[in-house]
């Protein structure tokens, strides 16, 4: 498994979606953006372009006929997805700390460069990849479907997060308010997200395991 990942990371996707992470990741200094995109993006431009480059490529012929088990082409294609997306996101968060300190007494209609904002985030990218990854491994070829049930999720929740964050008063304390000033509710938010993120990636990547036994070559 670690060298069909050492594969992934050298060949397996165009260098510039390494480079992605702090184009995006600088849309964090836009005063009071919707800093939910920043991370979309990965599901925007990152996940399409990379999964047609593997289509187009033959990659998943190629990578049969190496001696490697199904397992691990897809434990290995499930670490190069989930490092792209942690190097969005902490990408961001560097970012989103330097935009707090060139805005300290910035008043935020959406959501905020918090700790809990980017708990939030690993829960947007968990939905992603529990639908993305089983769905493509039907196939391990088409991508299409995939792609576009798992960013409508995304983009859902992202907006049904903003929305709540708005509308309803104990989330925009929470988020907004003085909740930011109560770093152990923060930092809880923050360990629940990524502990999401880890549950719902692990399940994805065992069921796209079982769908992919199944797939002939």
């Amino acid at each position: 498994m670690y060298n069909l990942l050492r594969k992934e990371l050298k060949i397996g996707t165009n260098v510039f979606f390494y480079i992605l992470p702090f184009l995006t990741g600088a849309l964090m200094l836009i005063p009071a953006w919707l800093y939910f995109l920043v991370i979309l993006y990965f599901c925007f431009i990152t996940v399409p372009n990379m999964f047609g480059g593997y289509k187009s490529q033959n990659d998943l012929l190629f990578t049969s006929m190496l001696p490697v088990t199904k397992k691990d082409i897809v434990k290995a294609r499930v670490w190069f997805i989930v490092i792209l997306e942690l190097m969005h996101i902490v990408t961001a968060i560097i970012y989103g700390m330097i935009s707090v300190r060139l805005y300290p007494n910035l008043t935020y209609f959406f959501f905020g460069p918090s700790f809990g904002f980017w708990g939030l985030c690993f829960v947007m990218m968990a939905i992603f990849n529990i639908i993305l990854i089983p769905m493509y491994y039907k196939t391990a070829y088409k991508y299409g479907a995939a792609t576009v049930a798992a960013t409508t999720a995304a983009v859902l929740f992202a907006g049904g997060a903003e929305w709540l964050g708005i509308q309803n008063s104990f989330v925009h304390d929470l988020f907004k308010g003085d909740g930011l000033d109560r770093p152990g509710i923060q930092l809880a938010i923050f360990a629940g997200g990524i502990l999401i993120f880890a549950i719902f990636t692990s399940i994805a990547y065992y069921v796209a395991n079982k769908r992919f036994e199944r797939v002939e070559m």
